[in-house]
This record gives structure tokens, C-alpha cells and sequence, in this order.
């Protein structure tokens, strides 16, 4: 056993000394007024695809009070959710400070009935200590993931299986709610959803006209970054994608993404003929809006994908390794493409005959 191994099994220990709760095997939780729901793990998607969670919650307890901690790196995801009243930002690094410290006490200590922390790809430890500190009358957690038992299920009373093996093929919104289901908690509505307001909207409405689009022309965005290599389609693919569809469409292009993806801009405008507009750096309220407004959206298999597959707009996105059906938008014009755990597989003319299906399908304005 390695340092790091031994280290880990004595803290392990000492926690369950300290906060072991008994399981309870009873599935009847009441009418749960004050609600918690701890997602401060895993990255935007995960938490996006927990808003079939946040609405099987509100659904199933229509006069509940529903509270949230995400993360740093996470939290945008559900900014301005409809679902959530409060929404909390865990952030490790200030956990000495003190006013933040009291903060977040305050926040756990808000008497909720019902704590849920739920659990997709990982088990987070630090999610479970939150839930266990929040004091709540109810937690419910994983007891095991795809078979592999949940080392600190002593951290909660109400303890489920969950087995993503049982069904590969699942949409990880369907899927987050197999740990509330024996509780009576479900939802028929899988989606995601952004809220964004008339002044997000303005923003994207003044971009549009930036771009110098005109009634009758077609307007699609195409996100060419990804935080992780393997999920990035070939940029000479992307340039090559614009070419093909501005010599058939009369359409205006533009990009999304961040300072993280600047690099991967930057290559597309410099070889592209066409000169995409840029919409860089934007709240996600602000992205979503400018997405609604657009005829296509093309995307790689990461975060703004999941944005896309909030709105209404026909949408193509690209897979490498990742599953699609657990993971691509759902709605009947949210499409994917995936040949292999290579993304580059997929060839231009693959991505180009579904862009151009949609768009000489859509009627006229």
C-alpha cells in the first residue's frame, strides 16, 4: 500500500468514526419542505444534466424550497435556473477564511428536510462531508457505482445502488434520477434548460447585428474548442465545414468559447476565407440567448454542447470516446455524429450533409 493509499484509509477511518450515520432502508421521506441538492463535483455538463433532478424535486414537492452548491468551476451551468431558489458557490481555497467559513455554515445549517447528492461518472468525498454537515433529516446518496460499493456511504442514511452497466445506453438525465426514484421522486421531462432574460437577449441581438446579418440570411454558430484534446474535431475539418456550407447557404458564421479556446479560434480565422464574428468570453444567459436566435449550431462534444441542447435551435454535435446516448442533447433536431473513439473519423462531408438537411428543411421566416 503506498503512502497516498495508507494516508487515505486512515482519514477514511477516522471520518466514519466521527460521522457514521445508520443506514435506513425505508423509502418514505415525507413531504420535504427545505431541499438541498450538493453538485460542487464533475464539470458543466454533469451539473446541467442535473436539472432533470431540480425538476423531478419541484415536481414531485411543488411548495418546496430548493437549494444548491456547485462549484468554481461549475456554477454557471445553472445560473438563473427557474428550478433553484438558492445557489451556493463551494470554493476550497477559502475555507480558512473566516466569513466564508461562516457562510457556508450558515448555508448547511438552513434546516432542510431532504439532502441529495448525486453521482453520474464519480463519488465525491467532499460532496458527501457537505451533505453530512447540512444536518439534514433525510440524505440520500450512492451506495455503489456500476458495482464498485461507495467507501463513504456511512456519510448518509438513505443508500441506493446505481448501475450505469444496467442500461449503457441511458441518458445521464434519465440516469440521475435512478438515486430518488424509490423515493417517489421522478420527472417525464429529461431536458436541460438556461434561463436568460430580455437583457441577455439584447446582447445577443446587438452581436447579430454586428455581424452585419440580414432578414433572410442564415446565421450559425460553431464552437471549435473542447477542454479535453480527444473531444476536439479537426480544425481544418471546421474550416473546410464553413466553406462547404457558405458556398451553398447564404449564411453569416461565428464562434463561441472562451479565453481557453483562443488558440483554436485564432487557427480557424486565420484559414478561413470566410471571417467568422467571435463571441468570446460571454455569460452562459448570454451564449444560450445568441443560440436561440441562430438557424444551426455545430459543436464538439463538450460544455457549450450542453448550452446548445437547452434551446430550440437545430443543432450537430461531434463525438469522439464519449457515449452519445448518454450524453447528447435530447430533442428531435439535436443531432450527433460518432464513427469511433476517434473524432476525426468523422470527415467534413458527414458533418455537411446533416447541416444541409437542416437548413434547406427550415421554412422561411
Amino acid at each position: 500500500m503506498s503512502v497516498k493509499d495508507l494516508w487515505s484509509t486512515l482519514v477514511t477511518g477516522l471520518f466514519k468514526i466521527l460521522f457514521s450515520v445508520k443506514e435506513n432502508p425505508a423509502t418514505s421521506i415525507g413531504k420535504p419542505k427545505n431541499i438541498l441538492v450538493v453538485r460542487q463535483h464533475n464539470q458543466f455538463g454533469d451539473l446541467l444534466a442535473s436539472v432533470s433532478l431540480f425538476r423531478a424535486l419541484k415536481e414531485t414537492f411543488p411548495d418546496s424550497r430548493l437549494s444548491v452548491i456547485a462549484s468554481q468551476q461549475n456554477y454557471y451551468a445553472v445560473t438563473k435556473n427557474q428550478y433553484i431558489d438558492k445557489l451556493f458557490i463551494f470554493d476550497k481555497s477559502k475555507l480558512l477564511n473566516i466569513s466564508y467559513f461562516k457562510e457556508l455554515l450558515g448555508f448547511l445549517k438552513s434546516g432542510y428536510d431532504l439532502a441529495v447528492t448525486p453521482s453520474t461518472v464519480s463519488v465525491s468525498f467532499t460532496s458527501l462531508l457537505l451533505m453530512r454537515f447540512s444536518n439534514s433529516k433525510v440524505r440520500i446518496g450512492a451506495k455503489s457505482l456500476n458495482g464498485k460499493p461507495n467507501k463513504y456511504s456511512f456519510l448518509f442514511d438513505r443508500r441506493v445502488d446505481l448501475d450505469w452497466n444496467a442500461k449503457p445506453d441511458a441518458h445521464v438525465s434519465d440516469f440521475i434520477l435512478d438515486l430518488v426514484r424509490p423515493f417517489g421522486i421522478d420527472t417525464n421531462d429529461f431536458s436541460s434548460s438556461i434561463d436568460f432574460t430580455d437583457e441577455d437577449r439584447a446582447v445577443a441581438k446587438k452581436f447579430i447585428e454586428k455581424l452585419g446579418w440580414k432578414h433572410g440570411e442564415k446565421l450559425i454558430g460553431l464552437h471549435v474548442g473542447a477542454g479535453k484534446p480527444k473531444n476536439r474535431w479537426s480544425l481544418y475539418k471546421y474550416v473546410e465545414l464553413i466553406s462547404k456550407l457558405n458556398s451553398e447557404f447564404n449564411a453569416k458564421f461565428y464562434l463561441t468559447g472562451s479565453n481557453a479556446d483562443k488558440e483554436e479560434i485564432e487557427f480557424v480565422l486565420n484559414n478561413s476565407e470566410i471571417k467568422p464574428g467571435v463571441f468570446l468570453n460571454h455569460s452562459i444567459p448570454e451564449l444560450a440567448a445568441l443560440i436561440s436566435e441562430s438557424d444551426l449550431f455545430v459543436t464538439n462534444d463538450t460544455g457549450v454542447m450542453h448550452v446548445a441542447g437547452t434551446t430550440k435551435t437545430p443543432q450537430v454535435s461531434i463525438f469522439g470516446p464519449t457515449n452519445p446516448f448518454n450524453w447528447a442533447p435530447i430533442g428531435s433536431n439535436k443531432y450527433f455524429i460518432r464513427k469511433s473513439d476517434l473524432i476525426d473519423e468523422v470527415e467534413t462531408e458527414d458533418v455537411y450533409a446533416i447541416c444541409k438537411k437542416i437548413l434547406i428543411n427550415q421554412k422561411p421566416d
